[in-house]
């Protein structure tokens, strides 16, 4: 019978997840001990920064184009802020139900049984309520080179806010 995992469980794996994949961009990675601004990481890239608010389940809302995710409104509105200096994004780990399965050991190596998904929330409209649901599409893999994508986005969003200062 499959185990629901702990919310510390869940964020833990998502931290080894998105360190792997930094690790492998050749990105470092900030961790923060208070979630006050609705980041949980920040990557960075040769002075360019990418927030990013982990989020994990055992049981994913499937759409027929992805993921769908409830992201409270605090959160969500932190994340999408036009006055942000890093884009802010949510990314969903998607972990087996039973949490026996989340890590398998091999000879030459450890492998972790989860996929994970991104969204960029950097400029979304306002939503009200409580919670707001964030689709997020099948095609936007969690994956170094997602990571180089969300760069690119800092970079632009950089490169606006100078044009602006002269």
């Amino acid at each position: 019978m499959p185990t629901e995992a702990t919310s510390w469980q869940k964020e833990q794996v998502s931290r080894a997840y998105v360190h792997a994949l930094a690790a492998q961009g050749g990105y470092t990675i900030g961790e923060w001990n208070v979630d006050k601004d609705g980041v949980d990481v920040t990557l960075r890239s040769r002075g360019l920064m990418v927030d990013i608010q982990l989020k994990c389940t055992q049981s994913p809302r499937i759409t027929r184009d992805g993921y769908s995710f409830d992201l409270d409104i605090e959160t969500y509105d932190k994340l999408r802020h036009p006055e942000r200096s890093a884009p802010g994004h949510l990314a969903l780990l998607i972990v087996p139900p039973d949490i026996g399965r989340w890590v398998t050991h091999q000879q030459e190596s450890i492998a972790l049984a989860c996929h994970g998904y991104w969204a960029s929330l950097q400029g979304m409209s306002p939503a009200g309520g409580k919670t707001t649901t964030v689709r997020i599409p099948r095609q936007q893999e969690l994956t170094a080179k997602a990571m180089a994508t969300m760069f690119d986005a800092a970079r632009r969003m950089t490169l606006g806010g100078l044009r602006g200062l002269n």
